[in-house]
């Protein structure tokens, strides 16, 4: 959730820094500092600054009070857990003699013990914050250790070895001009290498490789329980937390810095909106094996593991659920096994029935969600079968599942998922027809057409964004409403929940979703004169008649009072007498059409959140990245 950046090497340490924090803003925060290491030879001082708001109001503060020139440092933007978004708390902590300044993103839970450990030794602490426990105890730790190149490095593992919990800890010492320490266990740690122009080695560590794109596409991703040294002069050591060697998992990004930027585009979102038909393109490329089978990344399940499957959970949180839902509608219909969707959150505590003949489907843009983490190791632990479906390769979640396929989304800045959601949807699909395919469900033929249909999305998805001018326009008629309402039946219920979502995420709008069918259960209480009612419209040709009667809905609503927005396919004339506005899309297959439909919402949320004159990229109170329970 927090954004984590650090430097060793010979460029200005603050700079480097200070540039990492701003590429990690989207992740959301409410403070940010820095701390570098000063002065020649082994005892050195620390120089922090740091602040409560947006960068902008460190950046102030060091213009005003500019530290040291420094070629090793720490920074970090900070999502409060433990005490409030005030200056005292924001990153970096300091220990007791100054000697030590720490990053933490994650919770330490056992931290009211270890505070109350320190505060007998005589330790005044200087926060509320879990975080700076760690800074006193590794303080102590180094001072009882004997001096030796590891010091530093085993004085981490000493620490990390007693704390529970989710953490990614940063730390730099005065008396180590050269070396940084790091450690991980359930949170997000990447290492950059590379060099400068004059070939001197530099090295960067990052919540996140956007910290460090600019200067590197080589990474190496740490695993869970390990700590990493980077040293000036000896490079990258990586050990676990007994101190026993380990290999970091190497990659090269494969996007670029330019790729992190707004490219003319008033919003990252707006810009993550356009990439989609080449993220859904993206995603589909290569899935279609030379004879005909389908392919996922990472398999290490046999297909008789497959064939044994006789119930599917997806598993996931916030948008990504959504997109769970509408695989549900896809996978029971073509391989006829029952399915669940479950919130992340929910699913290990009412303590599912689960056992080897279990699928659990787990869905992460991130692949670090912690409650989506936590309930893929419950899985585990009942010995179900786990596939990933995930846009950060080499993350956690991948890591630890049996099955893996890589969304091929990109970097997503904005807080709010629009090209991660529909790459989502669309790895589903493919998840759906690969067990189809293993369990003899559906021959190659058939998997073929469907992937063909499927490869005709970015052009229908393309088709749809050439039209949006008309919902801007909408958009910001509806700026001023208190409640939006969104209904749909089968596959567009899911969809109806996600623009509700996007509607509240970043306009800060009552917004509901509901099932077409419950509206008289209830809901259609909530309509009043003037109402905005979003109705996603099936296609004439689903299934049993339910165009017919969301049809219906419309009238219902409209007979109300309500303001009609409906999103319809080409050619759907039925909906025309009843629609205040309307919104086509091209004729997509039933199960596909949330590609197609889900986009309208997207753009619509955005221009009412810009018109009402809200950051569409950073939402209050949220973050991208969910790293704690």
């Amino acid at each position: 959730m927090c954004g984590i950046v650090g430097y060793v090497g010979p460029q200005d340490a603050l700079d480097v820094v200070l540039e990492g924090l701003r590429r990690l803003e989207y992740r959301g925060y409410d403070s940010a500092g820095v701390a570098v290491r000063i002065g020649d030879g082994a005892s050195g001082e620390l120089a922090s600054a740091k602040k409560a708001g947006k960068l902008a109001n460190l950046e102030k503060l060091l213009a005003d009070s500019p530290l040291p020139a420094s070629t090793i440092g720490i920074g970090h933007t900070r999502w409060a857990t433990h005490g409030g978004p005030t200056d005292r708390n924001a990153h970096p902590h300091l220990s007791a003699d100054g000697r030590v300044a720490v990053i933490h993103n994650g919770i330490i839970e056992n931290f009211a013990a270890l505070r109350t450990e320190c505060e007998r030794r005589g330790v005044e602490f200087a926060s509320d914050t879990d975080t700076e426990v760690t800074a006193h105890l590794l303080a102590v730790a180094y001072d009882e250790l004997p001096a030796g190149p590891d010091r530093f490095a085993e004085a981490m593992r000493v620490v990390c070895r007693r704390l529970e919990g989710a953490f990614t800890l940063v730390a730099t010492h005065a008396d180590e001009p050269d070396t940084l320490v790091a450690a991980r266990r359930n949170s997000p740690l990447v290492v950059g290498i590379g060099e400068t122009a004059d070939g001197t080695a530099e090295y960067f560590l990052g919540s996140d490789v956007a910290a460090f794109i600019a200067h590197t596409r080589e990474a190496r991703e740490l695993g869970q329980d390990q700590v990493v040294e980077i040293d000036r002069t000896r490079g990258l050591s990586v050990t676990d937390f007994s101190g026993a060697p380990a290999e970091p998992t190497a990659y090269t990004v494969d996007w670029d810095a330019a790729a992190a930027e707004k490219g003319g585009y008033d919003w990252f979102m707006l810009k993550e909106i356009a990439e989609q038909p080449r993220a859904v393109a993206d995603t589909l490329l290569g899935r279609l094996g030379e004879n005909g089978q389908l392919v996922l990344d990472e398999v290490r399940l046999s297909d008789q593991d497959l064939r044994d499957i006789d119930k599917v959970f997806v598993v996931a949180c916030g948008t990504a659920y959504h997109a769970g839902l509408i695989a549900k509608y896809a996978i029971e219909h073509w391989t006829r096994i029952p399915v669940e969707v479950e919130v992340a959150s929910e699913f290990r505590y009412r303590d599912p029935v689960l056992d080897r003949s279990t699928l659990v489907v787990v869905i992460s843009q991130s692949g670090e969600t912690m409650d989506t983490l936590m309930a893929l190791r419950h899985a585990k632990d009942q010995k179900a079968r786990v596939l990933a479906i995930c846009n950060a390769n080499g993350s956690t979640i991948p890591r630890e599942s049996d099955a893996v396929l890589y969304t091929h989304a990109g970097p997503e800045v904005a807080v709010a998922s629009t090209k991660g959601f529909l790459t989502q949807v669309v790895a589903c699909y493919l998840v759906g027809l690969f067990l189809a395919q293993v369990r003899g469900i559906k021959y190659e033929d058939e998997v073929a057409a469907i992937v063909e249909d499927l490869r005709g999305l970015p052009d229908q998805v393309a088709q749809v964004l050439e039209q949006m001018e008309p919902v801007r326009a909408l958009g910001r008629s509806l700026a001023d409403s208190n409640t939006i309402l969104f209904l749909g039946r089968h596959v567009a219920f899911p969809v109806a929940l996600e623009g509700a979502l996007k509607l509240k995420e970043l306009a800060y709008i009552h917004a509901e979703g509901f099932a077409a069918g419950e509206l008289k259960h209830g809901p259609i209480a909530l309509i009043d004169e003037g109402t905005p009612v979003v109705v996603v419209v099936p296609s004439p040709r689903s299934r049993e008649s339910v165009h017919g009667k969301v049809v219906s809905n419309i009238q219902e609503v409209r007979a109300r009072g309500a303001r009609t927005i409906v999103i319809a396919e080409e050619g759907d004339e039925d909906v025309v007498p009843y629609a205040d506005h309307i919104i086509r899309v091209p004729r997509t297959p039933t199960l596909l059409a949330p590609v197609v439909t889900t986009v309208p919402l997207q753009v619509l949320a955005c221009e009412i959140a810009d018109t009402r004159g809200y950051d569409v990229d950073q939402p209050r109170n949220l973050a991208k990245s969910v790293t704690v329970e």
